[in-house]
């Protein structure tokens, strides 16, 4: 087995990097078994979590390998899927439930280690530097208990850093334990090619090396860099000139180094948090596209106060009926988790931003986030801040106690907008984004 026998330093951390596959279906499929509602396992048969196809949400979130067999992929319309597969079967996600999945996750791996740092919903990060004598039967005895007692797969990668300990788990097969340290490198990540490693856009299953996409591939191209070791033995100070911070990190990235603590956390720790939502018509005024704005802003403000987190900057996206995509970013004046501040600032990033198209699809995304514990407001201000806080806590108890709609505002009576759009997990309301890293 890969990994037994390996020799560590004394100042050598061992990290596990812990991957839920296929997680919205995974966990969608558990919940229908669990409750009665399905015989069957979707994950082994033709299945998708995607939104209203009526309503024009009809965008694939999540695959199962038999439907990945048909050539149904992540992101594509699920008009496209059934045209490959008139026997799909597509399910509405449930983020509520996700949620509850993956406290289940960390809750069980609190039992293994004190240090654990949730990377996103389905990943992460656990310090297992005490296993290191026995790290391979432990790894496999954590990926069973999750099997059996959560009714979902894993990958667990293990490594001596995140980076590496993140690229193992990315290996297939699936519902294996991986390592990666850094002396299997040549033997895992690359084939042989004339003394370099294999080509970047054939690492990995993502396409990528970690933090390399295609706008940076194509920069390394342009210096005839088209291998990961070429990029580990690249001039270091010339990629900097070239791609900023950004290339030093990579490039120490390409040699296996990263040096990131595990950053204790019990709730997700996510960059940003996002609804959109298709409209089953084009709008083409200001006072509409705001109701839709409100509604979006509802919904997300509630998930970043259930992440308990605090965001710096708000942004607008816009995707016109000529399928033409933009969007604006706007920063506020202190972190918060206020629905009305932040919609404050939507509006003004809508203002600015809107070019006067038809509009197809709104998205609202809230950013530069930190923990709810830090909260700051002017002396003016806190009076009035802290009883806004009080007011959306109270507003939130009552909508997941009694519904989203329990209580809603005035402005979307009788306006054909639903009040809390691209939500978190009924029939009605669909998590067009997930968590973003």
């Amino acid at each position: 087995m890969f990994g037994v026998g390996v020799v560590f330093s004394n100042d050598e951390r061992l990290i596990f990097h812990i991957d839920v596959n296929s997680a919205y279906l995974s966990w969608t499929a558990v919940k229908l078994l669990q409750y009665g509602e399905s015989l069957i396992d979707i994950r082994e048969v033709p299945s998708v979590i995607g939104g209203s196809e009526e309503n024009r949400h009809g965008i694939i979130l999540a695959a199962s390998i038999p439907a990945k067999k048909f050539g149904i992929k992540t992101g594509e319309p699920i008009y496209a899927a059934r045209l490959k597969c008139k026997n799909l079967i597509v399910y509405p996600p449930d983020y509520n439930w996700y949620v509850k999945s993956s406290d289940a996750l960390f809750e069980l791996l609190s039992e293994y280690s004190p240090k654990i740092q949730r990377y996103s919903i389905d990943e992460c990060f656990m310090d297992c530097t005490h296993f290191k004598d026995d790290y391979m039967r432990m790894a496999m005895r954590i990926k069973m208990r999750i099997s059996q007692e959560l009714g979902f797969n894993t990958n667990i990668g293990i490594s001596t850093n995140k980076l590496l300990a993140k690229m193992a788990s990315d290996f297939k097969p699936k519902n294996t334990v991986h390592t990666l340290f850094k002396d299997e490198m040549p033997l895992k990540m690359c084939t042989y090619k004339k003394g370099s490693y294999a080509a970047i856009k054939n690492l990995l299953p993502d396409g990528n090396l970690f933090m390399v996409g295609r706008a940076s591939e194509a920069k390394l191209h342009k210096l005839n860099i088209h291998t990961i070791g070429e990029l580990a033995k690249f001039d270091v100070n010339l990629l900097i000139s070239k791609l900023d911070s950004h290339g030093k990190l990579i490039y120490e990235y390409a040699n296996g180094r990263d040096n990131s603590e595990i950053r204790k956390s019990n709730y997700l720790e996510v960059k940003g948090i996002g609804n959109s939502t298709t409209i089953a018509y084009d709008i083409e005024n200001r006072e509409e596209a705001l109701k839709v704005l409100l509604s979006l802003t509802e919904s997300v403000s509630m998930r970043l106060r259930e992440n308990n987190s605090l965001c710096g900057l708000v942004v607008v996206s816009i995707k016109t009926n000529e399928f033409t995509y933009y969007s604006h970013q706007k920063p506020l004046n202190n972190f918060t988790d206020s629905t009305n501040i932040i919609f404050e600032g939507i509006k003004e990033a809508f203002k600015e931003g809107w070019r006067g198209e038809k509009i197809r699809q709104l998205g609202v995304r809230l950013t530069k986030l930190c923990a709810n514990s830090y909260c700051q407001a002017t002396l003016f201000d806190l009076e009035n801040t802290e009883k806004q806080r009080k007011l959306d806590k109270t507003l939130d108890a009552l909508r997941n106690k009694y519904g989203k709609e329990c209580v809603i505002r005035s402005t979307f009576f009788h306006s054909g907008v639903k009040p809390l759009d691209g939500g978190t997990g009924s029939d009605q309301y669909y998590p067009m984004m997930s968590s973003i890293l």
